[in-house]
Order: C-alpha cells, then structure tokens, then sequence
C-alpha cells in the first residue's frame, strides 16, 4: 500500500489545459494559469505532475513557494524560484541579463555586487527583471515558473505576479500559481486576470464517488472495482471528495486494522467509523506515535517553526547528534509526514499544511510557548543578526511566548529591512504588526521609534492618509515620558511625507515643531535631516527668498551630515545646492555635483553616485548642447541597474532631438521611450514625454497634434508639474511664432510668467532667458540696461538660451547705429545655432524684419534661406511672411509651383525654379537651345532667357561655365 497515491486523478481536463500552456510558451507565446482551491484539493500535486512532464520535455523550469510564516517574506517564492538556477542549472551571464542582473540581486543573493537596491527599489522594474529572466532562460524549450501557495505570499511578490501576468504575451514562458479557494490578495488578482483574458483560472472541484474509488485503489495497488464498496462510499462521504482527506482517513483505517489486505484482497474486519477532522487528527499521531517520544518530539518542533522547517533549527532544540537527527527524520519521510523541500538544502517540509496543523493540535499551549522559546534562542545562536527571514521568524515565536515588547523590535527591524530592499508594502504590514503589539506598552520611546519607521514606510508606499491619522498620536504623547529628539524625529518624518504629497503648509508647520521641540542646540544626527528635508520644501515654495533660503539650509544639513556622519543626506544636500546653483554659476553647479558623486564613491552609494554624474551630465549639455555625457550617464546607470535613471536620460535625450530638429528620430524615440515607461509604470518620466511630444508638434506648426498631446500630458497632472514652463515656453509660444500669431504667443509668454511666479520651474529653457529676450527687444518692451542684467546671468549663456540673447544684441546694436557689432552678434548666433536648425532658421526671420527697418545686415539673405528652410519643412506662415518681407525690400521673390521639390537646396537657395532646373539638367549633354526647346516644349527664346538667369543666379561667367557647374553638381 502507498499513502500516497501515485498518479492524478479526476484532472485530466486541467493537465490537457496546462500541458497546452507549455506548449504555445515553446513558440512565445506565454500565458498565466492558476490553480485555485481549498487545501487537500490536489493543487500541489497537479503542478508537480505538470512540472515533471515540462521538464522531461525540455522546459525549463522554476520553483518556489509563500512563506509559510505569514505575508511578511519579501519576495520568498521569487527568490526560492531564482534561487533553483544555482542548483539545478546554469544561470544566464552577465552579458544576456545587462542592466537587469543587479536589479535582480535584490532577491538572488548570487548575483548582489554589494551594492544598494538599484532604481530605489521599483517593484516594477524587479518584476521586467524577472520576466526577462524568464524570457532568456525559454528561449529554448520554454519556461515554467511555478509559485504555489500564493495566498501566503508578501504584497511585493504579487505585485511582481500580476506585472508578470499581464507581459507574457509574447514570450516562452508560462507562470503556474496555486491559491487557496478563501479570500486573499492572491485570488482577486487572479479573478481579475482571468477576467480581462490575462490568465486562465483552473479551480479544483472536490473528486466524486468513482475518482475517489480510483485513487484508493492506486493507493492499495489494486484495481478499481477491488476497493470495497462501502470503504468508498465511506471515504468519499467523509472526506468530501477531498483527495489529502481521503488519503489521510485510508491511511487511518489501514492503520488501526479496519481496512485488511490479504491474499484475496482488502477487506473490514471492523466496523467503519471515521470523524472528520478529529480521525484525520488521530490518525497522523498514530503514524506520529510510531516514531517514538524523540519522534515526536522533533516533529512537534518543525511545526512550531511552520509549515517548512530548517534542520539545523530542529536539531538544536531537540538536541539531537547527527544520526539520531536522521534516524528519526527518514521515518519521518517514510511515514510520509514530511519530505524534503526541493529549492533549498537543510530545509524539510509537511507533506501538507493540515499536517502540521494536526500536530499544534497536540500540543499545549504551555508547551508550545516553551517550544516557541527554544527554538527562538535557537536561531538566534544560529544566526547572529537574524538576516534575511529569520528576523520574522523569530519576531513570530517571541510573540507566542508572550514576549511582545521583543516580537516587536524584531518585527519593527524587519519591516525596516524590506523597506530598504524596496518593499514598502510588506514593511507596513511588519511595521504595523509591531505598532499594534505595542499599543499598551509603557515603553513610549520603543513606540515612538516604530512610530517613526513607519511613517517613512507609509510616505514611501503613498499612503499619507494613514500617516496622518497615526500623526495624531503625537499629540497624545506630548507629555509622556518620550526624549523630545524622538518626538522630533516623527515631525521630520511628517514633513517628508508632506514633501511626497506636496502639502508643503503642513510640511513647514511639521518642520516648525520639529525645531521648537530640538531647541536651539540640538544634535548632529537630529539637525541634518530636518535641515534637508526642509530645504526641500522650500525650494518648492514661491518667492524670490526661496532659494536662498533653501541652500542656506542644504548647506547645514551638510555641515551636520559631515560630523555625524550621514553621507546620503550629504549627497542629497549638494544635489540640491547644484540645481539652485545652476541659476547662477554652471561652473559652481557642477562642482557641487562633483562632490555628491565623490561622496557617493567613498561610502559606496551607487545610485547617488548615478543622480550626481547626470545633474553634471545636464549641466554639459545646457552649457554647449552636446548630448555626450548624457549618454555616457546612460551607460551608467544600466551598468549598476539604475533602470529608472536611464529612462529619465532617454527622455532628456528625445527632448535634445527635438531641438536640433530631428523631428522624425524624435517622433520614434518619444514612442519607443513612452511604451517602455508606461509598461514599467514610470508616471513622472511618461508625463516628461507627454510634454516632449506636446514640443515636438509644436516645432512642427502642427497645432492640432500639440494641442492632443498638451491634453494628455495635462490628464497626468501636467498643469501643476514643473514641466508645464516647458509645454508653454518651449512649446505654446513656438507653435504661436511658427503660424505668424504673435498676439498668441505672447499671451503664452504671460501665462509662462504666472506660472514662474506661482510655481517656480527648475527648467532652464522656458524662455525667460532665451527667446523671451528677443521677442522683448523686438517689441520694445526690453531696453539695453535690462537686456544687459538678463545676459550677464548664468541661464543666458546656456547653448539654446544664447542663440536668441545674441539676436537681441544684434537688433540692439543695429537700432543704435552700431551695424559692426549688429553683424558680428548675428554670426556668432549663427555659429551657436548651427546645432538647431528650425530656431535658426526662425531667428533669421524675426532679426530681419528689424534689420529691414533699422537698416542694416543682410535681411534679403536672411529671409531667402528662412524661406527656403520653412518650405521644405512645410511650415507656410513663415514662409510666406519671409516673401511678403522681401516684397518689402523691393527683392526678387519667386513664386513656388508644382515641381519646385525636386530643385536641390542650393539652387532653391539661389531662387532657381522648377522650369529652369529642367533646363540646367539638360546642359548636362551640352545640347542646344532648339534640343532643349523641343524637348521641355518651349520656344528657344524661352530657352535662352532661362540660361540667362540660370547664369546669373549661379554666378557662372558665361554658358561654357554653366555646363561646367551642371555636370559637377549633377554627378556627370
């Protein structure tokens, strides 16, 4: 007889619909699939058959499971999953992961360089980790990522799940789950997948009569029709059709005699009765009692540690040599209570949760918190600073021996761990636990410094509702027993919330008690995070002080990180000072980002290393417009994993195609960026595109499309967003200037103003310091002493803003007399410009109307290679102003006819038309007028006067010299 049985049944329907999952993942064609159903219902063991047969066929494939010790195991099926490809296989290399390795070191300790969670811990960059992982590892034979018990699963692993779930498509791998049928985070993401076509949800019925006759007799090794009738009948009603039950309530009456095999089959021998649950009960300790006293021991041990147990742990407490440990352990595994758990040696496991269920039943509770007790010391001894899992774990027996001021701290600084692993859901519930362990503990400071890690947990997790709520405990402890620093610190930790949420009145009046309570002398490590994080606040708060007053605070919160030392809020301060600084000195900006990055290489703070190195990198392209660095920083950051960080160059990088007129590049990038970072749900980096888009149309004259996408990127919150100076200066005003409506652009440029005073942007391009100048000289609304005070600041010498402040200079110069210096400002705009082609083109445009007025310069020069510029690129109010102002100057101005297009720029350039470009093609032969005039079916004499322009608007001496130049230029 075998207690367990040895093949599925009653599933045929759900193996056919996951075998069909492993298939079509083998031509990537991916999918979900989720077991659902109450324990005992078979789920466990359907997957294993699944995963069995995927492996034989050349799958492959990947297990882990929830913890068993509650929801509190960042990433524990994840990582037990990953963790499998160092014992069973060959994990990819670094060159076929890239940026995604380290990221994925988070949960696969093997892969960590020692460095900090990259991108700040993003679940949704872990989870496109994970999936190309998945999608590497089947690009051959498929993948098969099993997760059972997802209902035990941490809110992090789920989040990962249903990113999974939802990104399959398309590639070779197939995510196998098993839930329990109750309520649970983890069934409603499956019923919600299943629901939008995301995943296929295969729920386990309980097995009828005849399949619970099939699978006694696999157990009893004989045929169907063998098992006695009303053993069947039996086993059926009282297990109701649940295969674990029916196994268990067999193995019962087998053992206690009921059930007899002999040469003429199985047969009672006694009457049947079976109770369920106790029978179940009494049937594992029969089968427990069986093992002795040591036995039982042992095994009462493991299920004081959970569902899964390390034997390291079981043997201290049992106290146990090594032989015995084992002789006891394998009757264990014979008897089939427990086995050994696959993804990690040293581990063992039940053979189901009831098991170990069974066995707390059986214990008192006196005993159990003795138990709860050893085994606590156990693991401590063990594990010094209980890494990783064995801090809840023990957190769990403290609390069972009643110690709750220990399971506290423990589940406090456990909670603080997965928050610096990027896990701010699972720390809140940890965080939380503890919060509400200590709720009449007299030990207020205890309460206070859980109080204050959760509030950081929850701003991180955007929950500042619940901050708040728990903020008013302060009032309430205002006359405890509690060190004002402590009270402090929770203010400090209430104003960073406000910083996340933008409450910045409720973030200075948390900053304000904070500082009454430190007094006027208070401690380094007290000062520098309030200092910090309150110049934050006031960078963002209007007024001219603002930032003065701000770096005035970074620059204390420096001092003070210096003496303590606090080198994060260090580096985070000299972030901050370099992008006030950047205003007025690029050289003083940059040395500020120079020293974050130094600070963070010293103390190994890779990610602020990659924030300093790009504010440099920005500050070299505002400076000369090369877009070098930015990509050198782009390397970067996915070289230590700063996934995040490379986005936000790439949207950088789309915005500096945009402006050097790239128009159809920028267009792909800005698609290509976008998809990315709505899938790995960047809303910040997607609402800097969404204005870059806006820009794009824009620079195009294409209002409709600008005005789509300003739409969008204000559904996301644009309008009070930093980038909305962006959207109006970089974007309204031009569109306005490029359909002729200076009325409407300089309706934008006032929006543009209000805006900087109400919300002061931290964008240097806006036009304040750039086109805003030249449009005011034009219009007379700049004189020279206030042109003077713009142009000697820091953002006038920036590449893009200096093109339009040297065109004010020149329209300056020329209005007073000064034509030398008018020219020579005009050259050296052209020279900066040359990197942009469209402002170029439509600084030309504007100066020459005021050359034409004031009289000098070259404006019939200027406003023909604007035309030319503005008809190719099919923007027609500019084009037809540049004709309309060279009608003004009494000029020569062509009309543009059908054909035009295929005239090359040069001759465009020289006012050659269509009709007269046929001709010049024809010179090529060096034929005559009469062949050229029949062949184009025009008179000689029109012949010969179109050779006579062509001669002249090409500055060629004679025809000799014209078929010369024609069969140069047209390759002959």
């Amino acid at each position: 007889m075998q207690t367990r049985a040895p093949l599925v049944v009653g599933r045929d329907r759900e193996l056919r619909v996951l075998d069909r999952a492993i298939a079509d993942a083998k031509t990537a064609d991916g999918t979900a699939v989720f077991v659902v159903g109450e324990p005992g219902i078979g789920k466990s063991r359907l997957v294993r058959e699944t995963a069995g047969q995927a492996f034989a066929g050349g799958t492959r494939v990947l297990r882990g499971r929830g913890s068993t010790i509650g929801p509190t195991v960042p990433f524990r099926p994840l990582a037990e999953a990953l963790l499998s490809l160092f014992r069973g296989g060959t994990p990819p290399d670094d060159k076929e992961l890239g940026p995604y390795r380290p990221v994925l070191g988070r949960i696969v300790p093997d892969w960590s360089r020692g460095e900090s969670a990259p991108d700040d811990g993003s679940l949704v960059v872990l989870a496109e980790a994970v999936l190309r992982l998945t999608a590497i590892l089947g690009k051959d034979g498929g993948c098969l990522l099993v997760l059972e018990d997802l209902h035990e699963a941490d809110a992090e692993t789920l989040a990962v799940v249903e990113y999974l779930v939802d990104n399959l498509a398309a590639t070779p791998t197939v995510l196998v789950g098993t839930i329990r049928g109750e309520p649970s985070a983890a069934l409603d993401l499956a019923t919600s997948a299943a629901q939008r076509g995301s995943a296929t949800l295969l729920e386990l019925r309980r097995l009828d009569l005849p399949q619970v006759r099939q699978l006694v007799a696999s157990c009893l090794e004989v045929e169907p029709p063998q098992v006695p009738e009303r053993v069947a009948s039996r086993l059926w009603q009282d297990s109701a059709g649940n295969p674990f039950m029916a196994e268990e309530l067999l193995a019962g009456m087998v053992d206690g005699g009921v059930l007899v095999g002999g040469p003429d089959g199985w047969r009672e021998v006694a009457e049947l009765r079976t109770e369920v649950p106790p029978t179940l009960v009494r049937g594992i300790a029969n089968r427990i009692d069986r093992l002795g006293p040591r036995g039982r021991m042992l095994l009462q041990t493991a299920a004081v540690l959970g569902h899964r147990f390390p034997l390291s742990v079981v043997q201290h407490v049992a106290d146990m040599d090594d032989r015995t440990l084992l002789s006891h352990l394998h009757a264990g595994v014979a008897a089939q209570l427990v086995t050994a758990d696959e993804p990690a040696p040293d581990w063992y496991a039940f053979q189901h949760p009831l098991t170990g269920e069974a066995l707390l039943t059986m214990i008192t509770p006196t005993d159990r918190a003795d138990l709860s007790r050893r085994a606590a010391d156990a693991v401590e001894t063990l594990h010094p600073g209980l890494p990783g899992e064995w801090c809840q774990l023990v957190a769990a027996l403290r609390m069972h021996t009643g110690d709750t001021a220990g399971a506290a701290r423990l589940f406090a600084e456990a909670g603080r761990r997965a928050l610096a692993d990027g896990a701010a859901t699972s720390a809140i519930t940890l965080l939380e636990r503890a919060e509400n362990l200590l709720s009449d503990h007299p030990d207020t400071n205890l309460r206070a410094e859980v109080l204050e890690s959760l509030l950081y947990a929850l701003a991180e997790a955007g929950r500042a509702e619940r901050a708040f709520e728990l903020a008013e405990r302060l009032n309430r402890w205002e006359g405890a027993n509690l060190p004002p620093s402590r009270r402090a610190a929770l203010h400090v930790r209430l104003a960073y919330v406000t910083k996340v949420t933008g409450q910045r009145q409720e973030g200075l009046a948390q900053v304000a008690a904070a500082r009454a309570l430190l007094g006027e002398n208070p401690a380094d490590e007290d000062i520098a995070p309030l200092d910090a994080v309150a110049a934050d606040l006031a960078v963002e708060l209007p007024g001219r002080d603002r930032k003065r007053e701000a770096e005035k605070l970074a620059r204390r919160a420096i001092a003070a990180a210096e003496r303590v030392p606090l080198p994060e809020i260090a580096c985070q301060a000299w972030v901050l000072i370099g992008t006030i600084a950047r205003d007025r000195d690029l050289v003083e900006s940059s040395a500020c980002f120079e020293q974050s990055r130094l600070l963070a290489e010293e103390h190994r703070l890779p990610i602020w290393r990659v924030y300093g190195v790009y504010e440099q990198a920005r500050n070299d392209w505002l400076s000369d417009g090369d877009p070098g660095g930015l990509d050198r920083v782009r390397h970067e950051a996915l070289r230590v994993g700063a996934i995040t960080q490379s986005y936000v160059v790439d949207a950088s990088l789309c915005m500096h195609e945009v402006m050097c007129g790239q128009y159809d590049q920028a267009a792909t990038s800005i698609d290509t960026c976008e998809t990315a970072t709505r899938r790995l749900r960047l809303s910040y980096v997607t609402m800097y595109l969404q204005m870059t888009r806006a820009v794009l149309a824009a620079h195009r004259a294409r209002r409709r499309e600008m005005e789509e996408a300003l739409a969008a990127f204000h559904g996301s919150g644009g309008e009070q967003a930093p980038e909305q100076a962006l959207a109006l200066g970089m974007g309204e005003v031009f569109c306005a200037l490029l359909e002729e409506d200076h009325e409407r652009s300089r309706e934008a440029f006032e929006r543009l103003q209000r805006n900087e005073e109400d919300a002061p942007s931290i964008f240097s391009l806006s036009g304040r310091h750039g086109l805003r100048v030249l449009v005011d000289v034009l219009d007379g609304s700049l004189d020279p002493a206030g042109f003077a005070e713009i142009s000697a600041e820091a953002m006038a010498g920036m590449r893009w803003n200096r093109q339009f402040v040297l065109l004010a200079r020149a329209v300056l110069a020329g209005r007073a007399g000064r034509q030398a210096d008018a020219a020579a400002a005009v050259a050296e705009s052209l020279a900066v410009s040359a990197l942009y082609p469209m402002t170029r083109h439509l600084g030309l445009r504007l100066v020459a109307e005021a050359a034409i007025v004031d009289g000098w310069g070259e404006p019939e020069t200027w406003l023909r290679q604007a035309e030319e510029y503005f008809h190719q690129v099919d923007v027609p109010a500019v084009a037809s102003a540049c004709r309309a102002l060279l009608r003004q100057t009494g000029a020569a101005v062509w009309q543009r006819r059908s054909g035009t297009d295929r005239v090359p720029a040069a001759l465009r350039a020289l006012g050659v038309t269509a009709r007269e470009y046929e001709v010049f093609q024809l010179l090529v032969d060096r034929v005559g007028n009469k062949a050229i005039a029949n062949r184009l079916h025009i008179s000689p004499r029109t012949v010969e006067k179109h050779i006579a322009n062509l001669v002249t608007k090409t500055g060629r001496s004679d025809r000799d010299a014209l078929h010369d130049y024609a069969a140069a230029m047209l390759g002959e």
